[in-house]
Parts: C-alpha cells; sequence; structure tokens
C-alpha cells in the first residue's frame, strides 16, 4: 500500500509538470462548462453538450493519459528505476490508474453540477462514467504496456481514441452507425447517459460492458506478459 500510495503522489506531483496531461482533465469539462451556458437553440435536448463531452472525455481522457504515462516511463527508464527500487509492476499499474480513476471521477463531478444533476440522477450519471473510465483505463494500459516508447504509444492510441470518442457522436446523427457502434463500451455509455432522467439498465447494456471489459484485460494481459515493464 505504501508503494501504490508513493507511484499515486508521484503522479499527482507530474500533473502540473505535464501541460498534455493536464489539459486531458480540463479540456472537455471546461468546454461542456462553456457551451451549455453560451449556446441556447430551440428544440436543443436538455443538457445536450453536457451529455456529448463527457462521452468524448470518457473515450478520450483516461485512455491517452494512461497510454502516455506509460510509455513515456518506459522511454526516460524513470519506471526502470522504479521497478528496482522494489515498486512491483501491480502496484505501480494500481497507483498511475487510481491517480488517473479519481481525477477523471473529478472531471465527472463538473459535468453532473454542470448538467444540474441531483439525487438518483447523479448518482446514475456518477456510476455510468466510473465504469466508462475504467475501461478506458485498462485499454490505455495496454497500449502503453505493449508500445516501445511515446511515439509508438501515439500511433496506436490516436486512432482508438478517436473510434472511442468520436463515435457515440457521429452515431448521435446517424441511426445507422447505432447499429455497428453499440458492440463498444462508449457508445453503451453514451446511451445510458441520454437517457439519464429515466435510466434503465438492461442485460443488453451489461453484457457489452463486461465483454469490452473482458477484451481489455485480456489485451492487456498479452501485452503485459509479451513486453512487461521494462
Amino acid at each position: 500500500m505504501r508503494n501504490i500510495c508513493a507511484v499515486f503522489l508521484k503522479q499527482i506531483n507530474e500533473t502540473f509538470k505535464n501541460k498534455t496531461i493536464l489539459i486531458q482533465f480540463v479540456l472537455f469539462p471546461a468546454f461542456a462548462l462553456i457551451m451549455e451556458n453560451a449556446i441556447k437553440l430551440q428544440d436543443m435536448p436538455e443538457h445536450f453538450f453536457v451529455k456529448l463531452f463527457s462521452v468524448m472525455f470518457v473515450g478520450m481522457a483516461p485512455l491517452t493519459c494512461m497510454s502516455s504515462i506509460l510509455s513515456e516511463e518506459k522511454e526516460k527508464n524513470t519506471l526502470r528505476a522504479l521497478l528496482m527500487s522494489n515498486v512491483k509492476p501491480v502496484q505501480y499499474l494500481l497507483g498511475v490508474g487510481s491517480y488517473l480513476w479519481l481525477m477523471c471521477m473529478a472531471g465527472s463531478v463538473v459535468f453532473a453540477l454542470c448538467g444540474q444533476y441531483r439525487g438518483k440522477e447523479l448518482v446514475a450519471f456518477l456510476l455510468i462514467m466510473a465504469a466508462g473510465i475504467l475501461l478506458s483505463i485498462l485499454v490505455g494500459a495496454a497500449i502503453g504496456v505493449f508500445s516501445r516508447n511515446q511515439m509508438t504509444a501515439t500511433s496506436i492510441t490516436i486512432p482508438v481514441m478517436m473510434v472511442f470518442s468520436f463515435l457515440p457522436m457521429i452515431a448521435t446523427f446517424n441511426e445507422k452507425i447505432v447499429k455497428f457502434a453499440k458492440i463498444i463500451y462508449s457508445q453503451q455509455i453514451s446511451m445510458l447517459i441520454n437517457n439519464i432522467n429515466d435510466v434503465t439498465i438492461e442485460m443488453e447494456n451489461v453484457v457489452i460492458l463486461l465483454a469490452n471489459m473482458l477484451v481489455a484485460i485480456v489485451l492487456f494481459l498479452l501485452a503485459f506478459y509479451r513486453k512487461g515493464l521494462e
């Protein structure tokens, strides 16, 4: 636990040094706050920008941050120094993962306040966001572990991130794409958030989310056993 907390605090200290990571946490909540209060159009769905940017946030921020942190520390050999200081790989991953999860959940609270969610809606929104963020962290961890350096991680992360963050937005305007997009977790998160006023979790939602999590875990384990963290 001491090592996990040390890695956690290390990442907090480095947040303000790494502007790329910091922007990921701030960008979409800021966009939602500005757009929600600045743009009012007739027949616009309630809290349209909060729902739109929160899904994009889930598909982009935790995924890109996790892959970036892992690949950067591997490239700079700081990760090897940590492992030589009796920090086990699982402890390091838990420290970084919990840090990213909490930081992204802080952003989720901003979305919830901007959307004026209260009571059951607030709890449901945060639980949905928590599940989506966890899945994105697993995908980002798989990419970060597999990648040899930051350049490789970026080349893999960008297309993956664009699918998870932008496909639900495109599906909002095209019903045909929904049939394909619903097999990915970010589309399921989008569907649940868009029905947040009367959210009902069906078996299909649970099965798809669990299937996505299983695939993410398998990919991470394959990357870990093939590449490791050193």
